[in-house]
């Protein structure tokens, strides 16, 4: 194992962190956009593409980072004093990134339920406007109704 390994597994964690930097910034928008009286709903889906890309290069940097620290395990292990810098980074990093994640976590549910009452708002301006259509339907049927004069002169009887 050379230091680039050891470099590579720092490398992946900086990438990481910056892309959870991202998403905390994306998170900011979507609480932006919920706390609007009306959210642009363009803006929003364009926000959640984003965050869904962001998500996608996490992963993909998670599964390289364990892929490379499966192989240099043993290495890092066996050589602590020869990559102590590099653990002390690594640890620093991974600190933080712990510490980002949690953020991230606390503003998604503070964006959740703020999206739950948007909706929950919308589907009760929704059933109103339902119901004040109805109403005004049964008031119109029931006024045509009142000058509805069945025929005087019809004879039923045959």
């Amino acid at each position: 194992m050379g230091l680039s390994s050891a470099q590579v597994l720092v490398e992946s964690l900086v990438k990481k962190s910056r892309i959870l930097d991202e998403i905390i910034k994306e998170n900011e928008v979507q609480e932006r956009l919920f706390k609007q009286e009306e959210i642009d709903m363009d803006a929003l889906d364009a926000s959640a593409d984003r965050m869904g890309e962001l998500a996608e290069k996490l992963e993909l940097l998670d599964e390289g980072f364990e892929a490379v620290y499966d192989r240099i395990r043993e290495e890092l292990i066996q050589n602590k004093s020869a990559h102590r810098e590099e653990i002390k980074r690594m640890q620093k990093l991974i600190a933080e990134i712990t510490e980002k994640v949690v953020s991230i976590n606390a503003a998604r549910m503070r964006n959740k339920l703020q999206a739950e009452n948007y909706f929950k708002r919308s589907r009760q301006q929704i059933g109103k406007a339902s119901s004040k259509m109805k109403v005004s339907q049964n008031y119109y049927n029931n006024m045509n109704q009142l000058n509805y004069v069945d025929p005087q002169f019809y004879d039923s009887k045959k």
